[in-house]
């Protein structure tokens, strides 16, 4: 069985919301929590702007992970879209996944207008699901 990697409800639905509404460009940002529970998301500006790529503006990223240290919480994942598919990390994702330990979230938008999330780990070029346990 996948490892398990615990998410707040309103947080994935958030994630979902988010997906909608950039349906053009890849939308972009980190997932933080406390004791391995994501409970915090902080969104990016994609400086890309682009619907097969994502690059989080280096002061997003910078401002992000001080108000992650200010208020006491752990970098535990990345979310990015991929507006149009595939639901599964690109060469390029794999290639950029420079926090081995987080988890990376993938969110695409569905026809229905509810996006699909899935997790996954990425580690020395190899990309494993995790299951999404809300809580």
């Amino acid at each position: 069985m996948p490892p398990v990697i615990p998410i707040r409800r309103d947080i994935l639905d958030w994630l979902r919301a988010e997906a909608i509404r950039y349906p053009a460009h890849e939308c972009c940002g980190l997932l933080a929590g406390a004791n391995g529970v994501i409970s915090a998301a902080f969104p990016a500006r994609n400086v890309l702007a682009s619907s097969i790529a994502f690059e989080i503006a280096p002061e997003d990223l910078f401002a992000i992970f001080r108000s992650l240290r200010a208020a006491g919480l752990e970098h535990l994942g990345i979310y990015h879209s991929h507006p149009s598919g595939p639901e599964t990390p690109s060469p390029t994702d794999i290639e950029r996944a420079y926090y081995p330990d987080a988890a990376y979230f993938i969110l695409t938008p569905r026809p229905e207008g509810k996006a699909r999330v899935r997790a996954f780990s990425i580690r020395e070029g190899l990309f494993a699901e995790l299951n999404i346990e809300e809580v």
